[in-house]
């Protein structure tokens, strides 16, 4: 890749292809991780204790919403969820782009967001690089159990995604989508 002064950790944050294992970014994921492991030592009812770890670990985590343990994320810092939203056991947030979760959002368990591009070309994957789309999920949502949603993803408002699907592009407000991958059979 070409010479570019920003550090790693700015190259990522614009959508720009970065290392992934370079020591700033390493530190970001280790702070993360550190967070996680606290909040899967909380004890299920202690709801204030989750949402301090969360609160300090994403972005924005809005009023009323909740994450159960165990909860996985790269940095957390690019994770936002809005209010009032729910997300069950098994959460796998990818957040190297921006992930926008807004209100009203219904996480079924073992849902994986996934922001991460890797380039076909072998000798740039083995040297590291990687880039990443952000995933925008719309105010009340459904993604039922299993659902894994792709880099660049939008779904829109008031759609419910079937279990087990597949979203490998946009869907459209105020639809029903299952299958792999995720296709639309229902408009609401």
């Amino acid at each position: 890749m070409a010479e570019d002064p920003r550090s790693m950790r700015e190259r990522m944050l614009a959508g720009d292809p970065y290392i992934a294992d370079d020591p700033e970014l390493a530190h970001d994921a280790a702070r993360a991780r550190a967070l996680v492991q606290r909040l899967d030592r909380l004890d299920l009812n202690d709801g204030d204790g989750r949402r301090a770890v969360l609160t300090e670990l994403l972005g924005a985590l809005g009023e009323g919403s909740e994450i159960l343990p165990p909860f996985r994320c790269d940095y957390g810092y690019q994770t936002r969820v809005g209010a009032r939203t729910f997300a069950n056991y098994g959460l796998v947030c990818l957040d190297v782009a921006p992930v926008t979760i807004g209100d009203d959002v219904q996480i079924g368990p073992n849902v994986q967001l996934l922001t991460p591009t890797h380039p076909l070309d072998p000798g740039p994957r083995r040297d590291k690089w990687e880039a990443a789309e952000p995933i925008t999920i719309g105010h009340n949502v459904w993604l039922a159990g299993g659902v894994i949603v792709c880099p660049g993803v939008t779904i829109g408002d008031n759609t419910a995604v079937g279990a087990g699907a597949v979203v490998t592009s946009d869907l459209p407000a105020g639809v029903v989508a299952v299958g792999t991958p995720a296709r639309v059979v229902r408009t609401l």
